[in-house]
Formats: C-alpha cells, structure tokens, sequence
C-alpha cells in the first residue's frame, strides 16, 4: 500500500494510526502541501487524485480518497484488527464521535477555509478566533461523549480515537489549551503519547517532517 501523506495534515494522520494500529505495511509517498505552491496542485498528483487532497490510498488497482472512505476500506478489508467493536450503539458513539470531528471541526480550519477567509480581507486575529471557536464547540461535544477512563470509547483505542488525536495535535498547534478545557480529551492524548502506534503515526515521525 502507498499512503499519499503530508506529515501535518490531520486528515493524513488519521489515515496513518488507522493503518498503524491495523498492522497493516505501507509506504508513504510525501505530497508537500507548501513547497512550489503546493505539490497537490501539479499535474503529477492530479492524475492520482484529481481533487488535488491528501490523503489518497493505493492498494494495487485500487485507489481511495477521502480519510473516512479510505479507514471504511482498512476496517473492511483488514477486519482482524477492529477499530469498530461492541454492540451497534458503541458503534454509533464511534461514528457520531468521528463525524464530529472528520464533517464539522476539521473542515471548518482546512487550509483551503483559512486562506479564503484570509483572500477576502479577513486578519490573521479574525482567523485565529475562528480556528479556536469551530475547535472548542467541537471539543465540548466530545468531552461529553467520551468515557471517564481509559481510551475515548473503552480499554482500546478504536475508530474514536483515530479521529481524535489529529485533532488535538491541530488545536495545540493552533494555541487551544486543550489539557485546561477539557481533561478526558487530553487523558486521551496522554494515552497516545504511549502508544507504538499513535508514536509511529504522529506528525514528528515522519518521513518528510522538517527538521527541527
């Protein structure tokens, strides 16, 4: 499998700790998303995925967009390894949990939103207040959904949690003091820091990471 990634993208390193977590091997192939305009705006990376994003999946003859069609395709195809487990109402926590974050936070600080908002006269102060605003309704929402203890749905990381820590990792990167606000998220984020899995997948881990 090839992994077309970029080591900050959120949407990316869901993809990664889903893959990470299911055991399942891969290569990384880098689409830069700032260097020369954006390399996932040339020809090249438009003919693997012609809405020019990151994350895309190959497996062979098979080709995915999208991080929530491509951990759909992981979870099918590599069941041994669940990210979906319990009876179907833990399973609808999950996804009401990751649709949370993957259809109504994440969306709303994509880089393709900021630099709208920036090209129609917006300050970077107007900016920033939005970032933190659509994160932290976000979060308050998953604070309240997610369990006291352990991981977000249970003793094991899941589907949850694939969708969670991309998003801590961008708040605390946006200045959102998550571990004051909301103390079952950043437990959360304690546990990851940990885990093999989620250490492979972080942004610092990575191949085309910038030195620091």
């Amino acid at each position: 499998m090839i992994l077309y990634s970029y080591y900050r993208s959120t949407s990316s390193y869901r993809v990664r700790i889903a893959l990470e977590l299911k055991g399942v091997p891969y290569e990384i192939e880098p689409v830069n998303l700032v260097r020369h305009g954006g390399e996932h705006h040339g020809a090249a990376y438009l003919e693997i995925n012609p809405q020019g994003r990151v994350p895309t999946l190959v497996d062979g003859d098979v080709r995915i967009l999208q991080s929530p069609a491509i951990i759909e395709y992981l979870e099918e195809v590599f069941p041994n390894q669940p990210l979906l487990t319990g009876n179907a109402a833990n399973r609808a926590l999950a996804r009401s949990i990751a649709g949370i974050i993957g259809c109504d936070v994440h969306p709303l600080h994509n880089v393709s939103v900021l630099n709208k908002l920036r090209a129609t006269g917006h300050e970077d102060e107007f900016v920033n207040s939005w970032i933190l605003a659509w994160i932290s309704d976000g979060f308050k929402a998953v604070e309240a959904l997610i369990g006291s203890n352990g991981w977000a749905l249970g003793n094991e990381p899941g589907l949850a949690d694939v969708y969670l820590l991309p998003q801590i990792y961008a708040a605390r990167r946006f200045g959102l003091d998550v571990s004051a606000a909301f103390p079952r998220i950043a437990r959360v984020e304690q546990l990851a820091a940990e885990h093999p899995a989620f250490q492979r997948a972080h942004p610092a881990s990575q191949v085309d990471t910038p030195p620091s």
